[in-house]
């Protein structure tokens, strides 16, 4: 029999996704929501769920979800997105997994709006996100929440499925906040280099998307998510250049 797995999130005006994602974790032992202020009955809807909800003002990525460890009464810890999807094969194999302390990679793949699953052969993120508490822990960055751990980790086949968009306007609005958030929480940047580099972002994004991550297998959808992921980061450094400059008129 695995270890007790407590699983957490943070959210803000979920709503929409949440109940797919929380059905999703209905094996764990623990399931912890950290809101910042959700105004849409997010909240309501974990707690439904059987989820503890805690409310925590947002100052940044890292410091959210450490926030959410310290939680979490299991020591076995699973991160999930409130946009994620823990698939039944995946759920199997982090039951299987949780039992020497250690850490687990998992493969995270984007879905487009309008589809059920993930493009063929999709090839996205892949991350740790299943942890024992005596190995590691997200580190408190703003922007940067990945998982610092002790040696090495470990492969999870199955995936997670991600559903980040609602639709292709969402998608821009998004991206555009993000862009902001990450130009002014990322460190600050030298302004000739951000000048140099600024004709080679969009390209060069544009083919980490397509080729790479392999998008060219979505079709239309997967060429309009590469042009605007490639768009988005171009944006991001475009507003990091104007922090640049701004902070030289100082």
């Amino acid at each position: 029999m695995s270890a007790g797995i407590s699983a957490f999130l943070i959210t803000l005006n979920e709503a929409d996704r949440l109940p797919r994602t929380l059905e999703a974790l209905a094996w764990a032992d623990e399931i912890v929501v950290v809101d910042s202020g959700s105004t849409d009955g997010t909240t309501e809807i974990a707690k439904a769920a059987g989820a503890r909800v805690e409310h925590r003002d947002f100052d940044g990525y890292g410091p959210q979800k450490v926030f959410a460890e310290g939680l979490c009464t299991h020591d076995w810890l699973l991160n999930v997105d409130a946009d994620e999807v823990v698939t039944p094969e995946l759920a199997e194999e982090i039951r299987l997994a949780a039992g020497e302390p250690g850490a687990w990679r998992v493969r995270i793949l984007n879905v487009y709006p309008g589809d059920a699953r993930p493009r063929p052969w999709a090839n996205d993120y892949n991350v740790v996100r299943l942890y024992h508490r005596s190995v590691g822990g997200y580190r408190d960055h703003k922007l940067f929440d990945r998982v610092e751990h002790s040696g090495a980790a470990r492969q999870l086949t199955s995936p997670i499925w991600h559903f980040p968009l609602t639709s292709w306007a969402h998608f821009v609005e998004k991206e555009n906040w993000y862009s902001s958030y990450a130009a002014e929480a990322g460190q600050a940047r030298s302004r000739t280099g951000l000048i140099w580099r600024l004709p080679f972002e969009m390209p060069l994004s544009f083919l980490k998307f397509f080729v790479l991550r392999r998008h060219f297998t979505g079709g239309w959808k997967g060429f309009m998510f590469s042009l605007t992921a490639a768009f988005a980061r171009t944006l991001r450094l475009s507003k990091m250049l104007a922090r640049a400059e701004d902070a030289e008129k100082k």
